[in-house]
């Protein structure tokens, strides 16, 4: 399907517009074509012969006949010539962290930057090339934008957690059904569940004889586009998105030894071959030894309970003392395998932030609820952005009165299923918020997140998330940070005083699921928890598809060692609600 293809035509558009100062409406319209279009289920080219495309949600009489003009051609002549209004490399320049369109503009207009390499050279210059002379940018921010580069360069060749699934599941699934194959797993970072991933390592259970025609067979594979090796056990290739995918076929024997191996980490594994040498054994990718005899390692399970520990989730295995409660658990039973109860997809209930066509998203509020329905949720919040979010459509106070009343109505017909009144209130600078505390106190549910000034030193950046907690209409602090995976690192807060601060005001910390975000990441996720802080996964959904996210965030909290009982949306409705009464209880609302 060209759905993908035409959608990044409007995306890049969208983007070279907003750059040029275009009316901001226009560049909205076409920001929602771009996700109705990567959300679409349909074929673009079927639903444009049909003359259907005209009916579908958001795409109007102009923009359709753009589409059916690449559908013909392979251009769309009126975008071809706004972009020829900027250079190429400006829109390269946008993708630091920190530089928008307005940025973008000063940095090609006054300062005669066209690329990144222009920028970089400038920025390296003594005295910065003069270019803080120009107005709005000064030194500071042109560090900051200096920083940020860097931090970009770090961060470069790895992809996201969400990015890289699909890959995996893709091949794994395909594997497993070569003749031969007795067992495929990915393994590596991708299977701990890191938000970002370097390579796909998968392992596979096969007898020697099967080795090569696996290997071929991986090869053959429609996501292949280049064999960088083919070897007797192990193939490496790279994808048609470029990541290197390495395939290794190993006796069944040995199947569980190499999933845990090429699981790691590397610190994990250490520890764990520190402690089989303590105790008389040898380990390594091909089992676990006693002299020359194999004693475990058909299973991961196998080789953790020999060792006397508990077989914990993958996502565990960072070397953050997970060994050690390891041993724990297993020496409170010795002999009988204990159980760690791990948070799984099902276990929660409700998603407490999604977006509608109020603001920025692609779905109606019935829509939404209805899909909320269907994946088997039994409560949900509409949280349509506020006012200080122009550039998403975000509601004024009259509005946001308006979407209350609609919100409320759809409540009413809605079965099964409790639906919140909503919204993503933006945490200004100074940790005020976008609404007066009479409209918030209207709401059923008020998420408060830092969308902008995402560039500001640590201790403001704390007393900015302190002072909005203490709000009594705030329910849940979004996105903590505002960082995106990979390229923007966002707050860096003392994450200590802002945990503290939610349990002394009973307010709840977001895991946002969405892959771009994981925002609060594992080792904050773990702070709450042991601060008795409740969690709330959301999917931070503009579209159906962004909900499919929500495995990303159970992920991430297995990561942070979340068990159901530190997610505040795997309550029951009526443990819900009373977390919600408890909350205005002790905020005087």
């Amino acid at each position: 399907m060209k759905n993908a293809e035409i959608a990044k035509l409007f995306d890049r558009t969208a983007d070279v517009m907003a750059v040029l100062g275009v009316n901001s409406f226009k560049i909205l319209a076409y920001r929602k074509i771009v996700r109705t279009l990567e959300e679409l289920p349909q074929d673009i080219e079927v639903l444009a012969a049909s003359k259907e495309l005209e009916n579908v949600p958001g795409i109007g009489e102009s923009s359709a006949e753009k589409i059916r003009e690449y559908l013909r051609t392979g251009h769309i002549s009126e975008f071809e010539e706004v972009w020829k209004e900027i250079p190429a490399g400006v829109m390269d320049i946008m993708k630091i962290p920190s530089v928008g369109p307005k940025t973008a503009a000063l940095l090609w207009q006054e300062g005669g930057i066209t690329s990144v390499a222009e920028l970089k050279a400038k920025l390296d210059a003594p005295n910065l090339a003069g270019l803080s002379k120009i107005p709005t940018l000064g030194e500071k921010k042109l560090q900051k934008i200096k920083q940020n580069l860097a931090f970009l360069s770090t961060s470069s060749g790895r992809v996201r957690l969400g990015e890289a699934m699909p890959i995996a599941l893709e091949l794994v699934e395909f594997l497993r059904k070569v003749p031969g194959v007795q067992a495929a797993q990915y393994c590596g970072s991708l299977r701990r569940g890191k938000e970002t991933i370097g390579d796909i390592d998968i392992a596979v259970a096969a007898e020697e004889k099967h080795a090569k025609a696996i290997g071929k067979a991986v090869t053959k594979h429609a996501q292949c586009a280049e064999v960088i090796a083919e070897g007797d056990t192990k193939t490496s290739i790279r994808t048609i998105g470029g990541m290197q995918v390495d395939v290794r076929v190993v006796p069944a024997e040995s199947y569980g030894a190499a999933v845990q191996y090429f699981t790691g980490s590397k610190e994990h594994n250490v520890k764990l071959r520190e402690l089989a040498i303590k105790k008389g054994y040898k380990l390594n990718e091909w089992g676990l030894f006693k002299g020359d005899k194999q004693v475990a390692g058909r299973t991961e399970a196998e080789i953790y309970e020999t060792l006397g520990l508990a077989c914990l989730p993958p996502e565990m295995r960072e070397d953050r003392g997970e060994i050690d409660l390891a041993a724990e658990m297993w020496a409170r039973k010795p002999g009988v395998p204990p159980t760690w109860e791990t948070l799984e997809l099902t276990d929660l209930r409700g998603d407490l932030h999604m977006h509608t066509v109020a603001s920025d998203g692609t779905k109606s509020i019935d829509e939404m609820v209805a899909e909320c329905k269907r994946r088997g949720y039994i409560y949900c919040a509409i949280t349509d952005h506020s006012k200080s979010q122009f550039q998403a459509n975000g509601l004024k106070s009259d509005r946001l009165l308006e979407h209350i009343e609609a919100i409320h109505a759809v409540a009413k017909q809605a079965k099964g299923i409790l639906v919140l009144a909503g919204s993503e209130v933006d945490i200004l600078a100074d940790g005020s918020l976008d609404y007066e505390d009479e409209l918030l106190a209207k709401l059923d549910w008020v998420i408060a997140s830092p969308h902008a000034a995402l560039s500001q030193e640590s201790d403001p950046a704390t007393t900015r998330l302190v002072k909005a907690m203490s709000n009594p209409y705030v329910c849940v602090i979004g996105h903590p940070t505002g960082r995106l995976v990979p390229s923007r690192k966002g707050l860096e807060p003392d994450m200590q005083k802002v945990v503290f601060a939610a349990a002394r005001n009973g307010v709840a910390l977001e895991l946002n699921a969405n892959t771009m975000r994981l925002d609060l990441r594992d080792t904050h996720l773990r702070m709450a928890r042991d601060a008795g802080v409740k969690v709330c996964i959301n999917t931070d959904a503009h579209s159906f598809q962004d909900m499919d996210q929500m495995i990303f965030g159970v992920i991430t909290a297995r990561r942070g060692w979340l068990l159901k009982e530190h997610v505040l949306n795997t309550l029951p409705v009526e443990g819900f609600r009373k977390w919600m009464k408890n909350r205005k209880e002790a905020a005087g609302w």
